[in-house]
């Protein structure tokens, strides 16, 4: 629809023929403690968890590594936000006659690119997944069923590490195909990497730097 016809979404959103719209973060003073917060968390976590599997190994003993890291992980920047006086704030899109002012937008050509890759590889990726879980030998999920393990333990100790080997290089093609595929970009009007490179070399005659 128009600009002033714009689907009104939830949190703020907006959706038109121009792109789409949603809050954007402004930032204030005090901001770079969360982020010192975030990296101390980071830290905190690996530190548990490696000691964690120190004292697994050497006692048999299991601590929940999962819900400590994630405490640490989002409870530590939630408290720097609360101390340093919520310096985050949100800068709404307003609809007016003619278009939308503030926010950050979308172009709807972007958005069309991200979601027509996006589901296009993901069919793939998800066929090489389930291929590399398949190719996993029976016997070794009932050899691990039968030494009492559970079913998500079976699955990351021993199903996942062993399709890995199967999914990484079919994979990696797939990824490397995505790029390649991002070139389509400029059927739809909306300038890649390599047609901006082209525009530069056009308007500039500096063939190296671009």
């Amino acid at each position: 629809p128009a600009p002033r016809d714009s689907y009104h979404l939830p949190f703020g959103s907006f959706l038109n023929q121009r792109g789409f719209y949603f809050p954007r973060p402004v930032w204030g003073d005090g901001s770079w403690l969360i982020l010192v917060a975030l990296v101390v968390g980071i830290a905190m976590s690996w530190f548990v968890a490696r000691r964690a599997r120190q004292r697994q190994m050497a006692t048999g003993q299991q601590f929940p590594v999962f819900w400590t890291s994630a405490a640490l992980i989002v409870g530590l920047p939630l408290l720097a936000y609360v101390l340093s006086g919520f310096p985050l704030s949100f800068d709404l899109p307003k609809q007016s006659t003619f278009n939308l002012t503030g926010g950050f937008q979308v172009k709807p050509e972007f958005l069309s690119l991200y979601l027509a890759l996006s589901c296009y590889t993901a069919a793939f990726i998800a066929e090489i997944v389930r291929a590399g879980i398949r190719g996993v030998s029976k016997g070794q999920t009932e050899a691990a069923a039968a030494l009492g393990l559970r079913s998500g333990s079976i699955l990351r100790l021993v199903v996942v590490p062993q399709a890995m080997r199967i999914v990484i290089p079919p994979l990696t093609s797939q990824y490397l195909n995505l790029t390649k595929n991002s070139s389509l970009a400029i059927a739809i009007g909306y300038p890649d990497l390599t047609a901006t490179a082209g525009t530069v070399l056009n308007q500039t005659g500096q063939a190296v730097e671009g």
